[in-house]
């Protein structure tokens, strides 16, 4: 049986980690089929897909500047850092794949990790990953990737339906943190509601360091020295070696063909790779897409000895296509919702948790995935985050669209029915490229045109 304790996000055996709800014979019904997204779909300038809409117009803003897809997803990312902290936070980590027409195709793992001497958080690779990715494939200033987060930590930001069901069910977490109940919570106690403005200054001065010195604003100087200082004081072990050390592996993916489409995914260096070579493998073996997906989960969560998981894994996924037919899909985790619901002083980062703890398995189900045709082009990008279901219905809608079926409208996408916990976003370029959020969420696929 693969060992998921040989990737670095988890340390200790799964059976001993997992609590929570259970996936037995329900899998199949939380592949159900609901219809209640939003789809944009245009011969475009770009396409952006994600969780939580404002995120998505700010990755949208990006590529009709001329950006690049991989320039979307990284300000797609610090947008969320601000408006969806619950699953992608600067204290948190995630896997990207890109596939540029001249540079092919590459990986990106930055997950969070185990501090050297252990603890209960984790070293944060998100900042870091998205500048070595943008430094690469970016085309537009750095600047221009933090400044939309920034603006909506200092500013104000609506709480969007997505993030208040999560906000909902992380409540009793929130509470106990101070700077996250004054965001999020009423005086009563009660979760702020959907629409209520939220701001997060802390954040704003955390991002406008990191927007001004990339990674060394916040792997080295105040910021790291505040997320050293909280961790100490709270039994933690993060360190500043551990911070200033970190370093992104940027590697090959896993690829395979499926019907005439090369098909990358995560590699086996990491535990998303190793769960989602082994669903893909145990699905590719039946014609019914829906019948082999829904076996396929049963087969591998088995084979791993999965039986329950924590409701919210603090997981989201986002992708982007460029006019240039670069393509960029990235799957984040925190760890648990919120991380470990604790901000890091005043810095305005939530740490995430660290690997070994029961959301640790999290980073098993981030499923980025891109599928180009013989000729190199990105005709399938999609992610799938939070739980197998996610990585089930991501490879669901991959195995469709390598059988030839259509996948423009909302009904050809099935939702994981866990959103927003566990979602599913994906950009199709058939005879048109639509970007199709999750039907089951409350996240938006958007185009700009020339």
């Amino acid at each position: 049986m693969p060992d998921f304790r040989a990737a670095p996000f988890l340390a200790l055996p799964l059976a001993a980690l997992l609590a929570g709800c259970s996936l037995g014979s329900s899998v199949g019904s939380t592949l159900g089929l609901t219809d209640d997204s939003k789809t944009q779909s245009a011969q475009s300038a770009g396409l952006a897909v994600g969780d939580e809409p404002f995120a998505v117009k700010t990755g949208t803003a990006i590529l009709s500047q001329g950006g690049s897809a991989a320039d979307a997803v990284t300000a797609m990312f610090f947008a969320m850092s601000a408006t969806y902290p619950v699953a992608a936070g600067l204290g948190g980590g995630g896997i990207c794949l890109i596939a540029d027409p001249v540079k092919g195709v590459r990986e990106f793992d930055f997950l969070p990790r185990a501090a050297s001497s252990g603890g209960s958080y984790a070293v944060p690779g998100a900042v870091r990953g998205f500048y070595d990715l943008q430094a690469t494939f970016g085309t537009l200033p750095w600047q221009r990737m933090v400044s939309g987060g920034e603006a909506y930590a200092a500013s104000g930001f609506p709480i969007s339906h997505a993030l208040s069901a999560r906000l909902a069910n992380a409540q009793n977490s929130v509470r106990l943190d101070a700077a996250l109940a004054a965001e999020f919570m009423n005086e009563n106690g009660t979760p702020r509601p959907e629409g209520a403005i939220a701001t997060n200054r802390a954040l704003s001065q955390t991002l406008a360091a990191i927007r001004l010195s990339g990674a060394d604003g916040f792997y080295k100087g105040a910021v790291a020295d505040a997320l050293v200082r909280y961790s100490a004081s709270q039994g933690g072990a993060i360190s500043a070696a551990d911070l200033a050390d970190y370093r992104t592996t940027v590697s090959a993916p896993r690829l395979m063909n499926q019907g005439g489409l090369g098909v990358a995914i995560p590699n086996a260096g990491t535990g998303a790779g190793t769960f989602a070579a082994s669903l893909f493998a145990n699905a590719a073996s039946s014609g019914n897409p829906e019948a082999a997906v829904v076996a396929a989960v049963r087969q591998s969560l088995a084979g791993f000895g999965i039986s329950t998981l924590p409701s919210d894994l603090g997981g989201t996924g986002f992708a982007a296509i460029d006019r240039n037919g670069q393509a960029a899909t990235c799957a984040m985790t925190m760890n648990g919702a919120f991380g470990s619901a604790r901000s890091a002083g005043n810095s305005g980062v939530l740490l995430a948790n660290a690997p070994s703890t029961p959301g640790g398995v999290a980073g098993a189900f981030l499923t980025p995935v891109i599928a180009r045709d013989g000729n190199g082009r990105a005709t399938f990008v999609g992610v799938g985050a939070g739980g197998p279901n996610g990585t089930a219905a991501v490879a669901y809608a991959l195995l469709k669209v390598a059988s030839g079926q259509q996948m423009g409208r909302p009904a050809d996408l099935r939702s994981t029915g866990a959103a927003p916990m566990v979602t599913v976003n994906v950009i199709s370029c058939q005879t048109a490229c639509v970007a199709l959020p999750d039907p089951g969420g409350h996240g938006l696929g958007d185009a700009t045109t020339e």
